[in-house]
């Protein structure tokens, strides 16, 4: 998955001029510190030199992950066109612009971010180029949301990971509430990202809400530890990506997970891939995520017919959905 053209010329723009040693050094400070899941008071992208390693080596990896995760929340509810967007934890405004490549008729945003700095650049970026009415609020995703306005499709991605374990419910309470129509959170997906998810979802599902992805059912995940539900995209890797992580290989894989939460009950549900196909002579070995929530491998042969060419097209994170 790629970024679309006006964003990635804006970011080699914004990077030009941007020493290679200082970008290393920022971008090895910024993975220390959301590897560690660092929750110190500090903003991780408090100063500029911060935004840019982000900018060059972070942005593409998580616009992917945020994309598919929307693609997933469209695939399951084809309906919904969002004209209002509230984006919590905005960063440089990386879900605006895949919310706007997706549904390019979206009218109005509102992106809420800490960061001055970050700030600053997702206007830099957007100015121009996002025909969306686009508004930049600063606070406190934690505190500051009260008098903000609800909106058809509400967001908050790579936020968890930097709060307090203590004030997610809150959050969580608050987000629901500002939602007029759909809530997508996303997270890394490691184990501490999927539990967040987990708590997330259980939390959202007391309050009302209906589950659209990835899960095609309401009741508990049936994955124990040491499995866990994730998903994966991968990116390629810019020159300048590759220079300032010291990498080789001219891509990565982002793994991922979300929770996509409707006003709405599911127009229908189906099982989801929740692993890298198995592929034979003759055979696909799919791992599901079922409808009655349970979660399974499941063998489809030639002698499946039409079930068996669907299975071979898929790909994990896909739904198996019917032709």
């Amino acid at each position: 998955m790629e970024l679309p053209a006006p964003l990635r010329q804006g970011i080699e723009r914004l990077l030009e001029n941007v020493p290679l040693a200082t970008l290393k050094q920022a971008a090895k400070t910024l993975s220390d510190r959301y590897r560690a899941e660092l929750r110190d008071g500090r903003l991780h992208m408090a100063e500029g030199v911060a935004v840019q390693a982000y900018l060059a080596t972070r942005l593409p990896a998580t616009y992917a992950a945020v994309r598919a995760s929307l693609d997933a929340l469209s695939d399951a509810k084809p309906s919904f066109q969002p004209k209002s967007l509230l984006d919590v934890g905005a960063g440089p405004g990386t879900v605006l612009w895949a919310t706007t490549d997706l549904w390019p008729d979206l009218e109005q945003a509102v992106l809420f971010e800490a960061s001055t700095a970050v700030r600053k650049v997702g206007e830099t970026l957007a100015a121009d180029t996002i025909r969306t009415r686009t508004r930049w609020l600063a606070g406190d995703a934690t505190i500051d949301l009260a008098d903000l306005e609800p909106a058809d499709l509400v967001t908050c991605a790579y936020v968890l990971d930097e709060i307090v374990p203590a004030s997610l419910p809150k959050l969580i309470d608050r987000l629901w509430q500002l939602t007029a129509d759909t809530l997508l959170i996303v997270e890394p997906g490691t184990p501490a990202g999927w539990q967040r998810i987990l708590a997330a979802r259980r939390q959202l599902i007391e309050a009302g809400a209906h589950v659209l992805a990835p899960c095609p059912h309401q009741v508990p995940c049936p994955l124990a530890s040491p499995d866990w539900c994730h998903f994966s995209r991968r990116v390629a890797r810019s020159r300048l990506h590759r220079l300032a992580k010291d990498a080789d290989v001219p891509w990565e894989d982002e793994k991922f997970i979300y929770v996509a939460a409707s006003r709405d009950v599911p127009m229908s549900s189906q099982a989801r891939v929740l692993a890298p196909p198995k592929s034979g002579s003759g055979k696909v070995l799919l791992k599901l995520c079922q409808e009655d929530g349970t979660a399974s491998e499941r063998l489809f042969t030639k002698r499946d017919g039409a079930d068996f060419k669907l299975a071979r097209r898929l790909d994990w994170g896909d739904r198996l959905a019917s032709e």
